[in-house]
């Protein structure tokens, strides 16, 4: 028995036949898959377990931090140094010399952490490409490394390159908010892996990314060609991430994900807001799921803003912990500056709570007309939004309500999955023909 596969990629049409029964043999990479915190984690463990859902055989392989899986997903463990667990020069100094039996990667990866740079895209990807040697998989799912490795495993097997956004967008707004000429260099040498990504991009066969918006930042920052880039959206976990009918919210209690120390993600302006409010309502409180950096940026800001008391954070929850916590808050706020796709603005809207996000990059794609869309780097109009809610709750529980039903329709899992398969086989029909 057969089944025809039709897909679209940028104006062409492919038909092509595979067995429907086929089992194929996935490997999908990551060179860093943190379980809490990020969205890497959260990505590779709901697109293997989609997959492994349509009947294929998934092999992860990751650098560290490792990512939660089902126990049927295989992790295969690429163990580079993990340098960034730590930013003490001693500890790392441990981490290197404690290995016993030291590779190229391996001196590499200290000598530029050591100097300020994030090399462990360049050798995870040398890493994968080594292990992958005699592949006997079908394709290889890369999450967004764009590194030489994977370039080299693309002339193996098929390939399908995973670009939540360009980093690019990382690097513009670091500089942007970089106080003085040595802040500028130190992200100008952390961000130095751009310049391979910028040479790698091109040369891919295939690019997924989870949004239109990123699908032509893609190809403007990396000059990728646009045919080769296939907008399939991320899902949106609608079973874990649900209303909770037994658990009431808490009065004056919002809640935010957020890199704290991370300028993309635009916390200092929700905080802003926050303290705004706070004479107005001083029982509010905004959850934070996340942590900053200890005497970092975000802890100086809250302190200036005497804000200690009406912030909490809270780190390393599992999806059913986070929808208690937006069972318990009246609004959920999505400040970012850019997002190539947003869990945190889907994930929200799963759990029906009212939504203020920034009318930016893709968030307008997720949330269409169920959230209170606001200019980016505002906090007055965040302040603003916040005051509506509180003011007219029912009325904006409504569309809350409707923005579930419009996650659930559009970006569930399986569906996602599919779109996905059919990439798949298309993209292994190519590389054969």
């Amino acid at each position: 028995m057969e089944k025809t596969i039709i897909t679209q990629i940028g104006l062409q049409q492919y038909n092509f036949k595979f067995k429907l029964n086929q089992r194929l043999n996935i490997a999908i990479s990551s060179y860093r898959s943190a379980p809490f915190g990020g969205g890497q984690g959260i990505f590779v463990y709901e697109l293997s377990r989609a997959l492994q859902s349509l009947g294929h055989n998934i092999d992860i392989i990751s650098g560290p931090p490792y990512p939660n899986l089902e126990p049927e997903i295989n992790l295969i463990k690429s163990p580079g140094l993990n340098l960034f667990s730590t930013f003490v020069f001693k500890e790392r100094l441990t981490i290197f010399l404690n290995k016993k039996y030291k590779s190229v990667d391996d001196w590499y990866e200290f000598i530029s952490a050591l100097f300020g740079g994030f090399p462990e895209i360049k050798t995870f990807g040398n890493r994968l490409s080594n292990l992958l040697q005699n592949s006997s998989y079908d394709i290889l799912i890369d999450n967004q490394s764009l590194s030489f490795g994977v370039l080299e495993v693309q002339n193996r097997i098929p390939v399908i390159e995973i670009v939540h956004h360009p980093i690019t967008k990382d690097y513009e707004y670091d500089i942007q908010f970089s106080k003085g000429i040595f802040q500028k260099i130190s992200k100008w040498r952390w961000f130095s892996f751009l310049k391979m990504q910028k040479e790698v991009a091109p040369l891919m066969k295939v690019i997924s990314t989870p949004s239109i918006n990123s699908k032509n930042d893609i190809a403007k920052d990396f000059d990728a060609p646009r045919r080769k880039i296939v907008v399939i959206p991320n899902g949106i976990d609608h079973i874990k991430f649900s209303p909770k009918k037994n658990i009431s919210r808490n009065l004056g209690q919002l809640i935010t994900t957020a890199s704290a120390d991370v300028p993309l993600k635009g916390l200092d302006y929700t905080l802003k807001a926050i303290h705004s409010l706070k004479n107005d309502f001083p029982e509010i409180k905004l959850v934070v799921i996340g942590a900053p950096r200890s005497g970092g940026h975000t802890e100086r800001l809250i302190q200036k803003l005497n804000l200690e008391a009406n912030i909490i954070y809270k780190t390393d929850l599992t999806k059913e912990e986070i929808a208690i916590e937006y069972a318990r808050s009246n609004i959920a706020i999505v400040s970012s500056l850019y997002e190539g796709f947003g869990f945190p603005v889907g994930e929200a809207m799963a759990c029906s709570i009212p939504l203020i996000a920034t009318n930016v990059a893709s968030i307008p794609e997720i949330t269409s007309s169920f959230a209170e869309l606001i200019p980016e780097k505002d906090s007055d109009s965040i302040e603003h939004a916040i005051r509506k809610i509180f003011f007219n709750p029912s009325k904006y529980q409504i569309r809350a309500d409707q923005g579930r039903m419009h996650i659930i329709e559009n970006f569930d899992w399986q569906k996602i999955a599919q779109q996905y398969e059919n990439l798949i086989y298309q993209t292994i029909k190519k590389f054969k023909c």
